[in-house]
Formats: structure tokens, sequence, C-alpha cells
């Protein structure tokens, strides 16, 4: 097998025709042949660039509409023999077909086609088929062939050519990345028809994802870790971690984007200006307020202990004032839809503070699939998109809580979807007072949220809870009444919780007892 191998002849089909004609004119001043079609082909000859049109190569036109082009044993047979094969040499030549020894070939935009919501038809037109033939052909040929499958590799061919022609390891590393490529093209096509089909869970599922970047580790030093995301272009993602532009600060760390989803998912499950600061994935601090700084001094009295040391998202665009307040604590990263001039030429001044600006907001209600590893297989589901709004509320105490209690009790349980169950929190004025997150009972959650609004009351130098007056919301139903008579100790005086325990009339009934307000949503939020 030899391991550098000469470019002679190349062939060009491309739908990205970023850098195509100066890598066209490098090939020829090289010496080789371009082979080419459609558009690429006028591209090239636009520009001066000598190409032969497939159809004069092989001597049979386009036919269908260009739907077949390239399907041809001229084409394919120049791609698949093997040179090392006096047979394979022998059948080229009764057959009058000349070795290909370059393949670039990028598909028909179908991910971007679906993604601006183009008509059924034009979908399926968008599917290509010779694209992927020649490059799984030409991958599988990777002795004798070099197959490009983007514009990025075009540089390091055109260097490897001034060299006397590529090296077998790099042909092998493309051969790679081009059945990669094909796999997310078909995963895509696959995952369009099934839900054109209203097929949620299909038998075979594909998941394709493209490397952003690998990183330092993952959650600890011994393991591992690289951020994916889901191999549409960008301008086609969810807006949030994915879509972030990093402006300032030090390399971003599994931790890091973990948190920070967290954070930012969080936030913008609210309309009002709102900030919610995240450490270890649950938030610890949430407020909305009138402006982003008042929002950032109500979530930091929460829990200004947790907040050191944590992630801070904003769901407006990050202002001066608001980045100074920031930056009096160490905070590992900032996330928002955008920031002032004024404010990042304020955070500039710390070094190593993360500051990632996403262009937008995820819409929560937004319908999707999170998806996790088990030993052996997959746990796929719909993303969390539900939302209880007021006519959801179900009243089931002597007294109905009051028009302020009801604003709270709707935040409260929208922030509860965001903490790990179980999950208990406590919140005032559009604020959290106390946050019970990931305990075994859901007794413990209420005592630890209650005493961490002790604890944020005393730094405050505040001289009662502040889970005095509040409401509290509950993720899932309480088992038992302990946990409810916990909240009451605590001073809250309405409840928001599912329901649907055999224990409820017991329940309702120690809210009566104490003459505080509860309403059911039907609706939980386990996040594990």
């Amino acid at each position: 097998m030899t391991d550098i191998v000469p470019i002679r002849r190349a062939l060009i089909s491309v739908s990205d025709k970023t850098g195509l004609v100066a890598f066209g004119q490098a090939l020829v001043a090289a010496g080789v042949e371009i082979l080419s079609t459609g558009g690429s082909a006028k591209a090239l000859r636009d520009s001066g660039i000598p190409v032969i049109e497939v159809s004069d190569h092989t001597g049979f036109p386009e036919i269908l509409d260009g739907r077949v082009k390239t399907l041809v044993p001229q084409i394919h047979g120049g791609i698949l023999a093997r040179r090392d094969l006096p047979e394979h040499q022998a059948q080229m030549a009764a057959h009058n077909i000349a070795p290909i020894d370059l393949v670039a070939v990028n598909l028909y935009p179908f991910e971007a086609t679906v993604a601006r919501g183009a008509a059924f038809e034009d979908c399926i037109e968008n599917i290509d088929i010779g694209g992927p033939a020649l490059i799984r052909a030409a991958a599988k040929n990777h002795d004798f062939v070099t197959v490009l499958t983007e514009p990025s590799h075009y540089a390091e061919i055109l260097a490897e050519l001034a060299t006397g022609g590529t090296t077998l390891a790099t042909r092998r590393r493309l051969a790679a990345a081009a059945y990669a490529r094909t796999a997310s093209y078909d995963s895509a096509i696959s995952t369009w028809f099934a839900a054109r089909n209203g097929t949620m869970f299909p038998d075979r599922l594909t998941v394709s994802a493209t490397l952003r970047e690998t990183l330092r580790y993952g959650e600890n030093p011994h393991q591992s870790a690289a951020f994916y995301t889901n191999g549409a272009r960008a301008q086609d993602l969810r807006p949030g971690i994915a879509t972030a532009r990093q402006v300032q600060g030090k390399e971003l760390s599994y931790n890091n984007l973990n948190d920070t989803d967290a954070a930012f998912e969080a936030v913008a499950e609210f309309d009002a200006p709102t900030i919610v600061i995240v450490k270890h994935a649950n938030p610890c601090g949430v407020a909305t307020a009138a402006t982003m700084s008042d929002a950032w001094d109500a979530a930091l009295r929460c829990d200004p202990e947790s907040a050191f040391g944590g992630i801070v998202a904003l769901n407006r665009t990050l202002d001066a004032e608001t980045a100074e307040k920031i930056a009096t604590i160490f905070t590992e990263v900032i996330v928002a839809p955008d920031a002032d001039a004024a404010a990042l030429a304020l955070l500039a001044r710390k070094k190593n503070l993360r500051v990632l600006l996403t262009g937008g907001l995820p819409n929560p209600a937004e319908p999707g699939m999170t998806v996790k590893s088990v030993a052996g297989g997959l746990l796929v589901q719909q993303r969390d998109a539900g939302r209880i709004a007021l006519s959801g509320l179900k009243t089931v105490t002597q007294r109905a809580p009051t028009a302020a209690e009801l604003d709270d009790l709707l935040f409260a349980f929208r922030v509860c979807k965001h903490v790990k169950s179980n999950a208990i929190i406590y919140a005032k004025n559009g604020a959290t007072m106390g946050i019970g997150a990931g305990q075994m009972s859901r007794v413990n959650a209420a005592r630890i949220a209650a005493w961490k609004a002790e604890d944020a009351a005393r730094k405050a130098g505040l001289p009662q809870s502040l889970a005095i007056g509040s409401v509290v919301a509950s993720d899932a139903f309480f088992p038992f009444a302990d946990g409810l008579e916990a909240a009451i100790a605590a001073g809250a005086t309405a409840v928001i919780q599912p329901g649907g325990s055999m224990r409820d009339p017991e329940v309702i009934a120690a809210a009566d007892a104490a003459g505080i307000a509860m309403v059911l949503t039907g609706m939980r939020h386990f996040r594990h």
C-alpha cells in the first residue's frame, strides 16, 4: 500500500461554495484536472478555472431535472477502483473509466431547509442522493482516494499536495469524517420523517452531534470530556449555551457548561427582568424585579454564601450597574442574551470571569427531547415544557390565596421546575427566600430551605427569617403532612403543590388547621 498518493483528477460538487474558487485555482496550478457539475462547474468556469462537465466526461447527460448526474459507472468506477489490483485496472481500461483521486462534495442543505420551515416538497428535493453515494464510495476506497466534505479541509490538502500527494493517515481521518457526515445527514432526514409522521419515539433512534470543542476534563480531572452541538448550523440552534459567544474569560469547563445551561434555561422561564444564580446545577437565588440591578440584589440575598463561585444568568441585556454589583463577588460565569459596552468594559477587569452572550433566549415551551445515558442504553424523554397558569390552579383549602400570594406561588412553582428533586422553595415578592434541593425526603427539603432562609436573614442583619410571610412550592406532592407542617413552622402562608397523594386530605386538613391557603397544580416537576 502506498502512503503518499498523488492527485491527478478531482471531482468537485458542492452546495457550500466557501473557498471553492481558491481551491480550484490551487488544484489547477498543481496540474489537477477538475470534473464538476451544475453550480460548482459554473462558479469555477466563471472564475476562469478550466473544468470538465461530468456529462462530457461520461458521455451521459444529466437527467430527471438533475436528480441523476454522477450515478454512473464512469464516475463510481473511477472512485472505487483499486489501483493495486490488475483486474480492476483491466476493467477500467476495457470500459474507458479514468481514475478519480479526489472527491470534494458537500451535501444539499437539507438541515437548513427544514430549519427555515420549508414546505414538505422543498425538503424532499433537498435530500441529496448522489452526494452521499460519492462520499461513501471515496471514503471506502481511501487507500487511493481523498474525500473532502467541508471547505475547512481544503487548506490541509493543498499543503499536502505541495509535498507530492496526500498521506494515508490524512485519507483515513477524512474517510472517518466523511462517514460521520453522511450518518449525520441521514439522521437529520430520519428524524424529520419521524416527526412528520407523528412518531415521537421511532423504532431506531439516531443521534447526531458536531464537536464544538474538547474540554480540559469532565466533572473531575480524571474524566475526559467534550462539548458537542446538535449538528445544525449555529443560526438554526435553540438559543442557549450552544449559540453562546464567549467574549472574555478562561476556558469553559464541563461543570461550567452544565451549570450555565441550567441557569440560562431557568432564567428563560420568566418574562419580567430576572436573575438566576446557580451553584452545582441548582438555583441558589432567583428574583424578578423592575430592573436587573434590583433583581440581582434580591437573588443574592437568598443565599449569598452559595452564590460565591456560582453562575449568574440574566434574561435581559447586562447593564453596567448590574455588572458592577455582580463583580463584587467571585463569579465563574455570567450568561445573558447581550451586554452593553459599559458592562463589558467594567467586567474586562476580571480576566478570569467568563462572559457568554447567547443572542437570544430559549423558549421554555418549545418541544424537544432530552437524552441521558444509562448502562447499555439511553433514556429519552420530552423536555419539561410544562407551565401552570393562574387558570390551572385549584384551591382546596378554606382560605383562598390573595392576589399577591398567587403571583408568588406561580413564581415559586416555576423555580421548582429547575431545582433537583426533592425540591422546596420559599418565595416572597418575586424572589426566592430559601431553597431546599436534592433531598431524599421532602420534609428535610422543607427544613433545609427554612434553615437557609433563617441563615440568609442573619447574614443580612434582619430580625426574622426570610421565610416569614412567604409562600412555599413543592415540586411533587406531600406524601405526609410533616413536610407542609415544617413549612408552616417556617412561616409560610400559602402553598402550591401538584397534589395526588393518597394522604391529600390529611395534608389539606393541616393547611386548614394553620389557616394557610393551598392550591393544587395537577402537574409535578421532578428533576433528577
